[in-house]
């Protein structure tokens, strides 16, 4: 495509038709400038299958905004527009909605609050909170929904991988398997969410991280078929590579060739005054091959180099590796203990697609209108009692226990505080007979969770770096429970509800049945 093409593409054209059917019907009701405030939040953790996530990490904030502030309805965007029709050839968009759009179609002005990057979330919490003119916050959803839906998705899956790996080094290797230009927001989430670094060149400069990366098994073919041999091959890396030198192993046979070889290739370095990096095992029993590795590393007098693994790992196969390490390596006479604190984890498929889980439910609901100088609180109402929203302007508070541990989020009226509340009311958001009674002694800190981001269209945050978002993302989950960080099944966090919005949900309940 043209770049002309990329800006209607990417512009504020991305989003759904719906979103522009509706802003003209807002249009012609005169609606489209009542203020009104819509909700984003998930209504359920991602489910992986054969395990399920018990929290979620906040991503995509950053680049959302970065979009609102960019974006405005152009003249070849309007003229797009005005060229659409319906079933008869009617036009669909008037001349006097596109002149409104030509003025106003911009996000100049949404005030926004949000749940920073990096904190961990849970379902049905609001993340972000949007108001302002109904026409603009309504044609804001889709690329909101596309912004924070797959980076939340993303960097919950890396953050699960690193707690599975006991935190050590974790590289992102999922550029070539990614749903095309997805890798780089991907990439993103994933250095947010736990990684260490990703393979990702361009995407690791804009971030300010160092790529990183091995070597293909193509260019040990590439020296067997000029008959250098796989020995010949690790020679020339270690000679261009002398301080950088980790080699693939298991392009013949790892235990008879490849790791002797390389082991060769170590030695010989070591001479020059040089020391090696390591090994990547990427194909096999990886943790039978692991103990096999450190055995003969340590036995050459190689026991620091380090041992990458690769090939379809995710939070799972990781930890049934490291179970099988801590198992069977002591009968082979290496330290299980010392084997896994080398290891490293190269994560690309199963990560960058977030496999098992490929989508994050994330909703953008309308939840008030204001009308008088007042919010009038929205209510929508399923079958399903989970899926009826929590309605009205709300606040978003995080309650610490006695250990210092986050024990439940609380959802309040605008005006409500609970810090001045004693003892807090803790309501089931669906269950009537569901509560918890907290006396304020049973409390260490009661947290606000929204900060402001934008108001009136202005920026009003400093985002922080992405070593800060990682160190908020880890500070949570020092404070949360482990049973809620269990890979398999997870112990449920609570999310409740104030009396009085407990209350106010279910008199507006009443009124639309």
């Amino acid at each position: 495509m043209k770049r002309s093409d990329w800006l209607t593409a990417e512009g504020i054209l991305y989003t759904d038709q719906y979103q522009l059917t509706m802003a003209q019907l807002y249009y012609r009701m005169g609606l489209h400038e009542k203020w009104a405030q819509f909700d984003y939040f998930f209504r359920s953790y991602p489910n992986y299958g054969s395990h399920r996530a018990g929290y979620c990490i906040n991503a995509g904030l950053e680049w959302l905004v970065d979009w609102m502030l960019e974006v405005r309805f152009r003249d070849e965007d309007l003229e797009y527009l005005r060229g659409q029709v319906g079933r008869t050839g009617r036009r669909l968009f008037a001349d006097d909605f596109l002149e409104w759009l030509r003025e106003n179609g911009h996000f100049g002005a949404i005030t926004l609050q949000a749940i920073p990057e990096g904190r961990v979330v849970h379902p049905n919490v609001p993340l972000v909170v949007v108001q302002g003119p109904l026409a603009m916050a309504q044609i804001l959803e889709t690329s909101l929904l596309n912004h924070l839906n797959y980076q939340t998705l993303i960097a919950t899956k890396a953050s699960r991988i690193r707690e599975s790996g006991r935190g050590r080094l974790l590289l992102e290797f999922g550029l070539r398997r990614a749903q095309d230009k997805a890798a780089i927001a991907g990439a993103r989430a994933a250095l947010i969410g736990g990684a260490d670094f990703t393979s990702n060149v361009g995407i690791s400069h804009v971030l300010g991280y160092p790529p990183k990366g091995t070597h293909a098994h193509s260019m040990v073919q590439v020296f067997m078929a000029l008959g250098e041999g796989e020995l010949g091959a690790f020679r020339a890396y270690a000679e261009v590579y002398p301080d950088d030198c980790l080699l693939l192993v298991d392009t013949i046979n790892t235990l008879e060739s490849g790791i002797p070889n390389a082991i060769r290739v170590f030695e010989e370095l070591r001479r020059k005054g040089h020391e090696p990096v390591g090994i990547r095992l990427d194909s096999g029993d990886l943790a039978y091959l692991s103990i096999q590795a450190a055995r003969m590393l340590d036995e050459a007098g190689f026991p620091n180099t380090v041992i990458v693994l690769s090939n379809q790992l995710d939070e799972l196969t990781i930890w049934e590796i490291i179970t099988q390490i801590q198992r069977e390596a002591p009968r082979y006479g290496v330290d299980p203990d010392r084997l896994i604190n080398r290891l490293v984890y190269g994560v690309g498929t199963r990560l960058i697609t977030s496999e098992g889980a490929p989508a994050l439910d994330g909703v953008y609901k309308l939840v008030a209108v204001r009308d008088g100088g007042q919010w009038i609180p929205a209510i929508k109402i399923s079958e399903t009692p989970e899926k009826t929203l929590n309605p009205g302007y709300k606040k978003v508070w995080r309650l610490y226990d006695r250990r210092g541990k986050a024990t439940a989020d609380l959802l309040s009226l605008e005006d409500e505080d609970p810090r001045q509340m004693d003892p807090v009311v803790l309501r089931h958001p669906t269950d009537h007979t569901a509560f918890r009674v907290l006396p304020r002694s049973e409390i260490t800190e009661i947290e606000p969770l929204l900060v402001d981001i934008l108001r009136d269209g202005h920026l009003v945050y400093e985002f922080p770096t992405i070593e800060e978002i990682r160190q908020q993302r880890q500070d949570d989950l020092e404070r949360l429970d482990a049973g809620v960080k269990r890979l398999i099944n997870p112990q449920t966090y609570h999310v409740s509800l104030t009396e009085r919005l407990w209350n106010l949900k279910q008199e507006l309940i009443r009124k639309a049945h």
